[in-house]
């Protein structure tokens, strides 16, 4: 992660703009005031920088939780702070190097934003979670130019290596989505998408929660598939196909093609690793045979005008409150200049939607964007609207 670790942390008046970047206020954390947050806009993306003290001295970082899609954007905002504070740079793995040729005039690489609201619906699309290297994604979109590719995908040097490709190849036919794949598939319209890949996901032994494959991504992608529509989980796990097959097999009704060792046109460089090592590949296919119901999602994130007081949202830096499918978890509390801001994971338990809440005397807003319009999403909101207005 792009960081700088500083002699000593200087504070700047807000608002204020360096080389482009735009440092709009500051949040100190209500509980802990060696953590601060820095709100910047860089080319239209809004994210938040991380300030801890540490000892002598300072580390500044992106947050985790905004952090944007362009790793090149977070290298600017770091810059850009240390140069308008006048920081005393003790150490920096923050190259100052003009952004990629080609990266320039990409497109590929989207907000969650542009599908929330107009999907693009007019060809068959196929989605890969978790594409990697983008090796199986990127072959996938040339081999099929006239079907819509989505990826999905959190690893930021993994997202800039396939933009990259898509430049070099002029690709028009695939897009970059840095996001929740659990969360995105509760977006999509029903019964449009040919194909979903899961290709090696991470197993999460230790956390199954966190797994991508459960009965309601099931469900969802159910749900988008068009009638023989597939999804196709490929892994090295034995663990992972075992506790697949049995998530699968659970339904009612279901198509499964079981496959293992099964030789594919393209294959990533670790399944290449792991097949010199003898391991074996498990591939399990759901077929899908019937047409849904189209997607309706009622609600909205407007909040009531805020009725409390700033020190009872104080107060609640690190409970957790439950409502009937999901809960909301106050992580932390923040004092701004007009107010406090909260940060909050908050939806169903095993696809929480995380976001910062900003709450002034006239206003509540959610920062950097609204969640995800998803029926967890809209009933978390209504709730707590509910908990910080009585």
């Amino acid at each position: 992660m792009p960081h700088l670790h500083i002699e000593k942390f200087k504070e700047i008046e807000y608002p204020q703009v360096q080389d482009e970047v735009t440092f709009n206020f500051v949040a100190v954390n209500s509980n802990h005031d060696d953590e601060k947050l820095i709100s910047v806009t860089v080319e239209n993306e809004d994210f938040f920088l991380l300030v801890k003290d540490e000892n002598e001295r300072s580390l500044l970082k992106s947050d985790k939780l905004t952090r944007p899609a362009s790793i090149y954007n977070v290298h600017r905002a770091l810059l850009a702070y240390a140069k308008i504070a006048n920081l005393n740079v003790i150490s920096s793995n923050v190259p100052e190097y003009q952004k990629n040729i080609h990266l320039q005039d990409v497109n590929a690489l989207k907000k969650i934003e542009f599908f929330a609201e107009t999907f693009p619906s007019d060809r068959e699309v196929r989605i890969e979670v978790g594409f990697g290297s983008g090796r199986h994604l990127l072959h996938q979109a040339v081999t099929n130019p006239d079907i819509l590719f989505i990826g999905i995908e959190i690893h930021r040097p993994s997202i800039e290596q396939v933009l990259k490709q898509v430049s070099i190849q002029n690709l028009d036919n695939l897009l970059v989505l840095d996001y929740d794949a659990r969360l995105f598939m509760e977006l999509v319209p029903s019964n449009i998408v040919g194909k979903v890949y899961v290709h090696f996901p991470v197993p999460w032994d230790k956390k199954p929660h966190r797994r991508v494959i459960s009965t309601s991504f099931i469900e969802e992608v159910r749900r988008v598939l068009k009638v023989d529509g597939r999804l196709e989980l490929r892994t090295d796990s034995e663990n992972y196909y075992a506790y697949s097959y049995e998530t699968f097999i659970a339904f009612n009704k279901t198509i499964l093609h079981i496959n293992k060792n099964r030789d594919i046109a393209i294959s990533s460089k670790y399944e290449d690793r792991w097949k010199k090592m003898e391991k074996n590949i498990y591939d399990v296919t759901m077929i899908n045979e019937e047409e849904s119901s189209a997607l309706v999602i009622e609600g909205d994130f407007s909040f009531r005008k805020f009725s409390a007081s700033f020190d009872d949202i104080i107060k609640l830096h690190a409970t957790t409150q439950k409502f009937e499918g999901g809960f909301i978890h106050f992580e932390r509390v923040y004092k701004i200049k007009n107010g406090v801001m909260m940060r909050v994971s908050m939806g169903s338990f095993d696809r929480p939607e995380h976001t910062y809440v900003i709450i002034e005397t006239n206003k509540i807003s959610y920062y950097p964007e609204i969640p995800l319009k998803s029926k967890s999403n809209v009933s978390a909101h209504k709730f707590l609207d509910k908990v910080i207005n009585g």
